[in-house]
């Protein structure tokens, strides 16, 4: 019982890790640029099928795939900035969900055009296939890179956030944009560039997660609820609370399906609904 005790802990911070490597960006759009972006998750979606391209039509290998899939989404997430999102800024959060969640019809529609109905398949290097023994457990390869990788862009994104010039003046944008504006700071390059970087991240979420999630046309309303439900319980805009409760989500989660599979994904839901009566603001979240 233990052991499966640990195997199940373990995949469920696996999972996590990758909610909160998707969901981090939700958060920072919603947190700290007050925009409501549903079509979060297809960028996500977009990573991994630029990752699937580069895989089988440019001969790249997955590990060469990954920052390929980042960069192409956070270019596009710049572009969709400039040309869409901006305008919406000052718009109601009814406008930004309406118009978001018609992007993501959109996408998913392009995504069905483009490589069709089906589930994307995807070939692990060796070295990522397989298990690991750990303290007399066997462990999941890919599960122990993707852990040790969410460690990795947590801890650069606190840095970036904390102790950088663009963090600096990020906070500054978000607390008061005119503010911000008269002491020099390009405002809207900020936020550009903040976008582009959630963007990525999706994206590489997305093409890491092809081997555990899965990717075909409906992953944007596939775990759309799941992105929000980590960035409300976590706390928008907070790096530390969304990656508590990506864990945390993750972990019950694969409990809930394991130990009780007829309840099925009802568990998180329940967790949902206490967490929040518990802290109305999130773990981490700032009351308004």
């Amino acid at each position: 019982m233990l052991i499966n005790f640990a195997g199940i802990l373990f995949d469920g911070i696996a999972y996590g890790s990758l909610l909160f490597l998707i969901g981090i960006g939700l958060s920072v759009t919603m947190g700290l640029m007050n925009f409501i972006n549903l079509a979060h998750g297809a960028f996500a979606m977009l990573g991994g099928y630029v990752c699937v391209a580069a895989m089988t039509r440019l001969g790249f290998p997955f590990l060469a795939a990954l920052p390929v899939a980042f960069i192409v989404t956070a270019v596009a997430g710049v572009v969709l900035e400039r040309t869409l999102y901006r305008r919406l800024y000052q718009a109601s959060h009814l406008e930004q969900v309406l118009f978001s969640i018609g992007l993501t019809f959109m996408a998913m529609a392009a995504a069905t055009y483009y490589w069709g109905p089906g589930q994307q398949p995807v070939q692990l290097p060796g070295v990522l296939r397989g298990q690991v023994r750990v303290l007399g457990l066997d462990l999941g390869a890919y599960r122990l890179f993707l852990i040790a990788l969410v460690i990795v862009i947590t801890l650069a994104l606190v840095w970036l956030v904390a102790h950088t010039r663009f963090g600096a003046q990020l906070r500054a944008a978000v607390d008061n944009q005119q503010a911000a504006a008269g002491m020099g700071i390009h405002v809207n390059r900020i936020f550009s560039l903040t976008f582009a970087l959630g963007s990525g991240l999706a994206g590489l979420g997305g093409a890491l997660g092809i081997d555990v999630l899965g990717l075909d046309p409906t992953f944007p309303v596939k775990y759309m609820v799941y992105f929000l439900l980590v960035v409300s319980v976590g706390g928008a805009g907070s790096i530390r609370g969304t990656l508590v409760a990506a864990l945390i989500l993750g972990v019950f989660d694969v409990a809930g399906k394991y130990y009780v599979p007829e309840v099925g994904a009802f568990v998180i839901y329940a967790l949902m609904v206490l967490l929040l009566i518990l802290f109305p603001a999130g773990l981490y979240g700032r009351r308004a």
